[in-house]
């Protein structure tokens, strides 16, 4: 027997991930550029891990080898660097491309996909860098619900809906930015078909009703409504829908226009007959033991890997001809609130909850390294419930209860720091006391400060005894304003 062909046999690729790695407009401050160097978002730590490494380690678990990773030119530096760094320890094959683009013209995801279908030759997993998922959501879940629907039916997608989790009322302060909207699906659990996504222009027409064609209620009698879920942006793509997307050169958003306009694909006869003659779908023998072959290499006793082949499926309406028209499928998984929630990091809220929620679970504070250790005076006081950074240095009588502090960052004496997340690099000299805060990277808080509720971009400096509630600090607005006092770091570098 020949090892070597087995081996590359068994490897043969299925899926490419194709990873969007954005400017993160939705994080500022904490996005925004540090002087000269940019801060991507996929890099934002979260419990003193970047974002992007709970995706890569996510696709790594399915089985994926291979990762399409785009993002921002300007960001390529920083992206390249961590990704070929010892931080990362993905073994993925990752493939770093580029756009051009400014932070203010943000291109959409259609757009960018469009820009690089030339590179993506077989079925895609879309996936965003700030999607955490929790361990009763492995990828492979959705890879093999794909699997099955694709063999049954002319399966264009299959979509990732799990349930929301609005903070608190008054948890947040309303300059941290409004709380993103949820819009209404409708599906069919028998069947797992996603039947219609009420979009911004559908509520803009009519916020009082969701208007749903006739064919929809008759071919799917036992469909359900929910506005309490949010769309992953996780999509498991069959190649042939990169056609479809090119004949929409106007469509900017996969969720807000592609996916709602693929659903309806789905019961409008005229279209459904007209794009599959164009994209000649038909089953595949080849493609069947392509995804036999992956789904018995993946082993797992979760029961959500148990996907229901058996699930009944309403059948496919025939043509004028009477044959059997394919369905056009657009597949949905849908993820019930349970202990642990999946949880999309585009909001300073999200943020700030996804780092609260890993401390409830941490089963550790302190570093672990002697010397690290060593940096940790005996006489501070560090909740259980805390996570400390590598290289950090916290001094005596300082008391830190619910909080991530960041790796390379310097505590003065007497701090009190509680329910707040630190970046890297962070300096908070002494007496001063942070509440419910989040300090972007370097930044700087002078003696006897007090935060309560703010969040601050990197490279910010609050001057020794301001007292600050609320806000959202960016550089911009102390380098400007002519009355704003001298902090004693500035007077040292001015020496």
């Amino acid at each position: 027997m020949d090892l070597d062909n087995v081996k590359s046999d068994l490897v043969t690729r299925e899926f490419l991930a194709v990873l969007f790695a954005g400017f993160g407009n939705d994080l500022v401050p904490l996005t925004s550029d540090y002087g000269d160097n940019p801060c991507p978002k996929c890099l934002l730590p979260v419990a003193n891990k970047p974002l992007i490494e709970y995706t890569l380690t996510w696709l790594e678990q399915s089985g994926i080898k291979d990762v399409l990773l785009i993002c921002p030119a300007r960001h390529r530096s920083a992206i390249h660097h961590h990704i070929h760094s010892d931080v990362s320890s993905s073994s993925l094959r990752i493939d770093l491309q580029t756009y051009d683009d400014s932070q203010e013209g943000n291109l959409g995801t259609c757009s960018l996909l469009r820009q690089f279908s030339n590179r993506i030759p077989e079925d895609f997993v879309v996936v965003p860098c700030d999607f955490i998922p929790p361990p009763s959501l492995p990828l492979s879940h959705l890879l093999n619900a794909f699997r099955v629907d694709a063999l049954s039916d002319s399966l264009l997608v299959t979509t990732c809906w799990h349930s929301s989790r609005p903070p608190e009322k008054g948890s947040f302060p309303e300059e941290w930015g409004p709380l993103p909207a949820t819009f209404p699906i409708v599906w069919d659990p028998s069947s797992s078909t996603l039947l219609h996504i009420e979009t911004p222009d559908d509520l803009d027409r009519n916020a009082e009703e969701i208007q749903l064609k006739l064919p929809i209620l008759s071919r799917y009698p036992h469909t359900k409504l929910s506005s309490s879920f949010e769309d992953s942006h996780v999509y498991v793509f069959k190649r042939s829908v990169l056609d479809l997307l090119h004949q929409k050169p106007h469509f900017s958003s996969l969720k807000e226009e592609f996916l709602p306009w693929l659903c309806k694909l789905q019961y409008q006869h005229s279209k459904r007959l007209k794009y599959t003659r164009e994209l000649n779908m038909r089953d595949e023998s080849t493609s069947q033991s392509l995804s036999l072959k992956h789904s018995s290499l993946l082993n797992s006793n979760n029961p959500l890997e148990q996907v229901g082949s058996q699930t009944s499926r309403p059948a496919s309406p025939a043509d004028r001809d009477g044959l059997i028209q394919p369905s056009l499928k657009v597949g949905v998984v849908i993820k019930n609130r349970d202990p642990e929630f999946a949880m999309r990091i585009n909001t300073l809220h999200k943020f700030y909850e996804v780092n609260r929620q890993i401390l409830s679970t941490a089963t550790y504070t302190l570093p672990v390294d002697p010397k690290n250790r060593s940096l940790i005076d005996q006489r501070a006081q560090i909740s259980a419930d805390s996570i400390v950074g590598e290289c950090s240095q916290i001094s005596e009588r300082t008391t830190i209860k619910r909080s991530v502090i960041g790796r390379h960052c310097t505590i003065g004496k007497m701090v009190k720091i509680t329910g707040s997340v630190l970046l890297d690099h962070c300096i908070v000299e002494d007496g001063a006391k942070l509440e419910g805060c989040i300090l972007g990277k370097s930044t700087q808080v002078g003696s006897k400060a007090e935060l309560t509720r703010c969040v601050t971009q990197a490279g910010y400096e609050v001057g020794a005894g301001e007292t600050v509630k609320g806000e959202k600090l960016e550089v911009s607005d102390w380098m400007e304003a002519p009355d704003t006092p001298v902090t004693q770091h500035q007077e040292l570098q001015a020496e």
